[in-house]
């Protein structure tokens, strides 16, 4: 059967419409369900529609990594193209991240052809019935803000400008879109192909008078206290931020944060650890975090207000989440966090206990940044500490445009970042193998940056290494990795250890289901894609080793991958 020339095909128009979305990259690795895509591309691209990079990446959950780590540096959707239903569960995990930390992503699969015969994009091989489900779209559903099937192909514009519309509107997430072979391969009219989305997204932003009773609170607190896990947001709020802090006072915890809020220098900035300060407040302001602290491990005061402030201040998506919020601030972050403070400086103060507060805060500041200086140069040892590391990493960076990605790797405290956008960790969903394919993403997203994926060995093997290394060999992504390799599941560890003080495991010369022994030769699956690499296994050869890895970064272009030996410690 054959298909004579003619108007555009679904297939081919999906690309330029996307393109016309502000979409520059497609995530791809494609399957029987493309030809109608393939076809489609090249009839575009014939007929002089501009189409966005498609970006060969051999397996999903990196495609996934990569759109987030993208949108993350660049704050701009983009899309990731995966195959009927065996790629897709593929992606999930990565929808899975993408969906914890509000990250919008335009997914889409193929769907195995409805039909068997009789009709252009029927079922050919095999597995056309192997890959055929009742609901395909419910692999992600609990994930995504909508799905939905291209039913015909007039469609393809007004499905798209809703899936955009959606994916970006507050609180931002993932969205997905099947799309059937033989949808794809009829014509479709061009109406709307080649324009921006016609439905604009919805930004919801908190009402007057909820900044006010938020304002009225903070400014008669005694003992405020501000839990902040994903960063002010933008530039701006970044750069207001600091001076609100110093002048009303107020000491911000990067409670298990993954992403900078404040400098770490910061005299108000407390460290990750806000317990003692947050049994003694009498206001919280918590700021964009899913679990802003360990129920277990604190108790609050009876008569404590707390306001919650972010896109989803419930998070009404997440089943179970009982902390207390007495004001709810709804609103993009940023925008909200910028109307607070300009709420708070209409505001008078007591400005002799104030200055008071502020030396108080700022002795406790600094002297839980001594001790994480102290507890990192301990470390300096053969095998190294995690703090170690990111200790030597942070002054590696200082003054530079750079970025930490973490994913079981250089742990915050010890960096010592004072930039937006500087630092990410793994999403609090778990979802492993997200941190080397996110810091490719945001690589391609800011080439002049200098990108650090800093990953435990088991995140780096359920990253599909060898598929990063060669995407970033293809498409010349000098990130560079820094593999801690303790040679265990260290997270895992800890948790048992953790929960059962004392116990078995704790006296235990190995414990059970966490040895990742015989470790692998990491370096050799890097050098498999001609990155430069390095096995380090004395911390004293670490600082040399980075400023090496920056300039073969900077001048050579070339990816890069050090192998570090970790020692293994317990939790204290």
């Amino acid at each position: 059967m054959s298909q004579d020339a003619g108007p555009l095909s679904a297939g081919g128009a999906i690309f330029g419409k996307m393109k016309a979305l502000g979409i520059d990259y497609v995530f791809v690795n494609s399957g029987t369900d493309f030809p109608p895509i393939i076809e489609g591309m090249v009839a575009a691209a014939h007929e002089g529609i501009e189409l966005p990079t498609a970006v060969v990446v051999p397996h999903e959950h990196v495609a996934m990594g990569m759109a987030h780590g993208y949108y993350q540096i660049s704050g701009k959707i983009q899309s990731v193209m995966l195959h009927t239903n065996v790629g897709l569960s593929n992606g999930v995990t990565g929808a899975i991240n993408a969906w914890c930390d509000q990250i919008p992503v335009l997914m889409m699969s193929g769907r195995t052809p409805v039909t068997e015969g009789a009709r252009f994009g029927a079922r050919t091989v095999p597995i056309g019935w192997g890959q055929e489900m009742f609901d395909q779209t419910a692999l992600v559903r609990e994930v995504t803000k909508w799905d939905y099937e291209l039913r015909f192909p007039e469609q393809v514009a007004e499905l798209f400008d809703r899936g955009w519309a959606i994916a970006n509107s507050t609180p931002k997430g993932p969205v997905y879109l099947s799309l059937p072979r033989e949808v794809l391969c009829e014509p479709t009219p061009p109406a709307g192909l080649d324009t921006p989305s016609s439905m604009a997204p919805v930004i919801t932003a908190a009402t007057e008078g909820d900044i006010k009773r938020a304002a009225d609170l903070l400014a008669g607190a005694e003992k405020p206290l501000i839990i902040s896990q994903r960063g002010a947001g933008s530039e701006e709020a970044f750069a207001a931020l600091p001076q609100f802090l110093a002048d009303w006072a107020i000491p911000l915890s990067h409670y298990w944060a993954n992403m900078l809020s404040v400098p770490l220098s910061h005299p108000m900035q407390i460290g990750s650890a806000p317990e003692a300060m947050l049994a003694e407040a009498d206001v919280v302001l918590v700021i964009n975090a899913l679990a802003p602290w360990w129920p277990d491990k604190v108790t609050l005061r009876d008569d404590v207000k707390v306001i919650q402030l972010g896109p989803d201040p419930l998070f009404t998506r997440t089943p179970i989440r009982n902390f207390p919020a007495h004001v709810t601030l709804a609103g993009e972050t940023a925008d909200t966090l910028l109307a607070l403070i300009a709420e708070m400086n209409r505001r008078s103060k007591d400005d002799a206990y104030i200055d008071s507060r502020r030396q108080r805060i700022s002795e406790v500041s600094a002297a839980n940044r001594r001790a994480v200086v102290e507890k990192a140069e301990r470390g300096k040892n053969s095998p190294m500490t995690k703090e170690w590391v990111s200790h030597c990493l942070g002054k590696a960076i200082k003054g530079r445009k750079a970025t930490v990605f973490h994913e079981l790797g250089c742990p915050l405290d010890q960096l010592d970042l004072d930039s937006h956008n500087s630092y990410f960790q793994e999403p609090y969903s778990g979802g492993l193998g997200w941190g080397l394919p996110a810091a490719l993403g945001a690589q391609l997203a800011d080439r002049d940056r200098l990108v650090f994926a800093t990953v435990g060995d088991g995140s780096y093997m359920f990253a599909n290494p060898t598929v990063c290394h060669q995407v970033a060999e293809a498409l010349e992504l000098p990130v560079i990795v820094l593999v801690l390799n303790n040679e265990e599941w260290g997270a895992v560890r800890h948790s048992v250890v953790g929960t059962y003080k004392g116990g078995l495991a704790h006296q235990a010369n190995e414990v059970p289901l966490t040895s990742l022994k015989p470790s692998p030769d990491f370096a050799r699956t890097a050098e498999a894609s001609r990155a430069y690499t390095e096995t380090i296994t004395d911390g004293e050869d670490l600082p040399g080793a980075l400023e090496r890895a920056i300039k073969i970064a900077t001048e050579e272009k070339r990816q890069i991958l050090f192998n570090i030996a970790i020692e293994r410690v317990n939790p204290a």
